[in-house]
């Protein structure tokens, strides 16, 4: 994943730039980057989030950088901003997105006589410069856009900075949000609603998909009008949105209460939980819904231990990220001993962690340990967000279980069969996945649940994962 925030403003603008991206902190884990334009051009800072947070890194550069414009991100993958020189003018792009068909977007920039790109680590290429190169082949940065979104495979939404102000452009169908704030002589640009609200921003307009604005200080200008379709991603309501944040006017704390409460009406009469625990973060919020909606208590049995494992702060080594998980959560026994405890989780991926964390529950004195995941089974790697770092569809547990019992090449109307929550199949997957992770109870939250807790149109949202359709 990855999020951005830009600054248009008559004044300096380090400060707010460096306070706006911080807030987006969340939504990655191993590069943060900040780019600004004033007096002395163009400057630049990037550092290694990985073992530290954000404001850490970049209080010396905070400092140093001056400028009325900026932009600046966090990023899962790419060091960026990068700073581009070319027959369009010098500019500083960042983005946030995947891009599917890299490959075949090489071949093409090379074939007109590219030369050569930066290699990552790995013998990767910067997505981002890619997305600056294929602007360049352009006459115009606008045009250019156009032409990334249109040929780019996955999603791409985008900020770039020139000397005279910020273009900003969502994605062709949407699949992440972007929001304008404004206040007396400045705006600003954010993957985020709420991180320019401390700052004192007001909301001025959410961008349509495909939408491509010009921003200074003055105003904000459309050069690329938005399209009508759209599928913004379901999972930032369930998982990766921060509480406070609304897309598409729908805030993401007030979703998870519903698909907590709608969670509670499935589950009916059918077990009697001592306490209702949303394991933390991005449980909680779901856990509190169900709560509300049973009369059951609320409670922590564990607490996440937020002083030195903030969220964002993970591995990429999956070994690493499993003895992380571990230690983020410190347990209250007093809360666990003799109790039926239900458990609220936003997803199950490979399923590792909450196994072991129900193991550790048992070994506590649990009785029961009924398991509700905020979400439907995760049938399909993410093709559009990199949301999920599995790096084959056959990491999730669902598609080992499926395999189990239909062999290597699963034919697509079988897959859909276990993605329908009325089919026999869904209800042997279910259950199989139960036995494997060891829970008293399973039950997954119906797509249909899912839709109606976020309010959106259903064909206005990207259910992929839950139901491979694009």
């Amino acid at each position: 994943m990855g999020g951005f925030f830009g600054v248009a403003s008559r004044t300096d603008c380090t400060l707010e730039l460096f306070y706006g991206v911080d807030y987006h902190s969340h939504l990655g884990t191993r590069r943060g980057g900040m780019a600004t334009y004033g007096e002395n051009g163009f400057n630049r800072a990037i550092h290694n989030i990985e073992n530290s947070p954000f404001r850490t890194k970049f209080e010396r550069d905070v400092e140093e950088m001056e400028g009325n414009l900026g932009i600046g991100c966090i990023s899962d993958f790419e060091p960026q901003p990068l700073l581009i020189q070319s027959h369009l003018g010098s500019f500083a792009i960042t983005t946030v997105g995947k891009i599917n068909n890299l490959d075949d977007l090489l071949e093409l920039v090379y074939e007109d006589g590219h030369t050569h790109f930066q290699e990552m680590s790995g013998g990767k290429v910067n997505a981002t410069e890619l997305v600056a190169s294929l602007i360049c082949k352009k006459s115009s940065i606008v045009e250019g856009i156009r032409y990334v979104q249109e040929i780019i495979d996955g999603s791409m939404t985008l900020l770039l900075m020139t000397k005279d102000g910020l273009y900003a452009a969502r994605d062709r169908f949407g699949r992440t949000p972007l929001v304008v704030g404004h206040k007396p002589d400045a705006f600003c640009v954010s993957f985020e609603s709420f991180a320019y609200i401390n700052l004192g921003y007001t909301d001025f307009k959410e961008l349509g998909p495909a939408e491509i604005v010009f921003i200074t200080p003055d105003g904000v200008e459309t050069v690329g009008a938005p399209q009508e379709e759209m599928k913004i991603c379901s999972f930032l309501w369930v998982y990766y949105g921060y509480p406070t944040s609304s897309y598409e006017g729908v805030n993401v704390e007030e979703m998870r209460y519903k698909c907590g409460s709608m969670l509670a009406k499935r589950d009916g009469d059918s077990v009697h939980p001592d306490v209702v625990a949303g394991v933390p973060d991005s449980g909680i919020a779901h856990a509190i819904g169900y709560a509300n909606e049973s009369g059951i208590p609320y409670a922590r049995p564990f607490i996440k231990y937020t002083p030195t494992w903030p969220r964002s702060f993970m591995p990429q080594n999956q070994s690493q990220r499993n003895l992380i998980a571990r230690m983020k959560l410190i347990p209250v026994q007093a809360l666990i001993e003799n109790k039926k405890l239900l458990l609220i989780d936003d997803s199950i991926v490979r399923g590792t962690q909450l196994r072991e964390t129900t193991e550790f529950l048992y070994h506590s004195g649990a009785k029961e340990v009924h398991v509700r995941p905020a979400c439907p089974p995760l049938l399909y790697g993410c093709k559009y967000l990199n949301f999920s770092r599995s790096k084959s569809e056959m990491e999730l547990i669902t598609r080992r279980v499926i395999k189990e019992k239909e062999g290597e090449d699963c034919p697509q109307e079988v897959l859909d069969e276990y993605a329908d929550p009325c089919s026999c199949k869904y209800v042997e997957m279910v259950e199989a996945i139960r036995r494997q992770q060891n829970f008293t109870t399973l039950r997954y939250h119906r797509l249909d649940d899912l839709t109606a807790s976020i309010g959106i149109e259903p064909c206005r949202l990207c259910t992929y994962c839950f139901d491979g359709k694009e």
